[in-house]
């Protein structure tokens, strides 16, 4: 199964690529980095989900609190069904479902509109808060960025959550140490995030982010604990991951490639799925 999950991220990741080289403009940096784990919750058998009907009541539910990845998002629905993969070359055009980011009320398998930064965890609280009340034993996974955690929303959620005892929801840290701006570290250096969120009383895990088989190992158990405390994931990723010139720079976090780098991205891809393939 896991050179399958693997063979997936790398499709996943040549989609995203693409489509932010056709629309000109993107970030494909926290896209790249966060591919392993989306292809993990969507084909590791992790959520519960039915492409053919989005709105299913017993549904778990995912929310890309960082929306500006949704490259990632997108690529990711196409791949289970939600939407024809020939839709990703619309992304950010005139009229298109796929605006540069999330909208809940045009593209289906996206749960919430995203991309002011730090909202996304307030907002899975509520969600947790109201699939209890419904009696519902439905998960709420989110993916946030770890400049994001930046936001003094994003602890007051946790805080929330903690005291709501919110243990069906699953945040997951998308830990590549960059933002627009630079290194987190100096642009305002959030330090140890496992310390944080456990200081305010979650169950904390730390990941390989790009480690297939310990980052469908670590979900399934999260999901799995109802042990009265909501959970979060530390992933250690790269940004740009699977690109070598993108790779732990920040300048790719919003910038598109031309046809030149972008085709040999899209090779490098290529040549990495092979080696997937091969062992």
């Amino acid at each position: 199964m896991t050179v399958e999950l693997e063979l997936k991220a790398n499709e996943i990741r040549k989609d995203i690529v693409a489509m932010i080289a056709e629309a000109g403009s993107g970030h494909p940096g926290g896209s790249l980095s966060c591919t392993d784990i989306m292809t993990a919750l969507y084909f590791g058998g992790i959520m519960k989900y039915d492409a053919q009907n989005p709105q299913m009541e017993d549904r778990d539910r995912f929310v890309m609190a960082k929306g500006h990845a949704a490259p990632a998002l997108y690529a990711t629905l196409a791949h289970a069904g939600f939407f024809p993969r020939e839709e990703l070359m619309t992304l950010r055009k005139l009229g298109t479902r796929l605006q540069g980011h999330p909208d809940m009320n045009l593209c289906p398998g996206v749960e919430v509109s995203t991309g002011s930064l730090g909202q996304g965890l307030s907002v899975c609280a509520g969600m947790c808060c109201g699939l209890r009340l419904q009696g519902s034993d439905a998960s709420v996974f989110a993916i946030l960025g770890d400049g994001e955690t930046q936001e003094g929303q994003v602890w007051e959620a946790a805080m929330f959550a903690a005291h709501q005892k919110l243990d069906h929801l699953v945040a997951i840290v998308d830990h590549n140490h960059l933002q627009i701006d630079g290194n987190i570290a100096d642009v305002c250096n959030p330090d140890d995030l496992g310390e944080k969120f456990a200081a305010f009383g979650w169950d904390v895990r730390r990941v390989d982010g790009h480690n297939m088989d310990a980052v469908v190992e670590t979900l399934a158990a999260a999901k799995a604990d109802h042990s009265g405390k909501p959970h979060v994931i530390i992933a250690e990723t790269i940004k740009g991951k699977g690109v070598s010139f993108m790779e732990n720079l920040a300048s790719w976090h919003g910038s598109a490639p031309n046809a030149e780098q972008a085709a040999q991205a899209l090779a490098e891809l290529e040549e990495a799925g092979k080696v997937i393939c091969n062992g």
